[in-house]
């Protein structure tokens, strides 16, 4: 499913226009992103929860040249399905 799809869902579940189910699914989304982006987890009971995790900086190997190299430290978004959705999809 693509984002147009999810809104198409979004406007016949809600029984809304097609164009106000776009404006809160992409509210929806900024939310999420500002949250994330200020570290700050969002939790949705039933559904899971995106987080920000801090990965460390590392040594790695450049796969050309075999040569190692140092790869920095990054944030990097995440998300963990919680057990109702895991049920679900099982």
């Amino acid at each position: 499913m693509n984002k147009p799809e999810l809104v198409d869902a979004i406007a016949k579940a809600a029984d809304i226009p097609r164009t106000k189910a776009a404006k809160a699914l992409d509210g929806t989304l900024d939310a999420i992103r500002q949250s994330l982006k200020d570290s700050e987890p969002v939790s949705i009971v039933g559904f899971g929860t995106f987080e920000v995790r801090e990965r460390g900086p590392r040594m790695g190997r450049n796969p050309r040249t075999g040569e190692s190299i140092q790869i920095a430290a990054s944030r990097s978004p995440t998300f963990r399905a919680s057990r109702t959705l895991k049920d679900a999809i099982s």
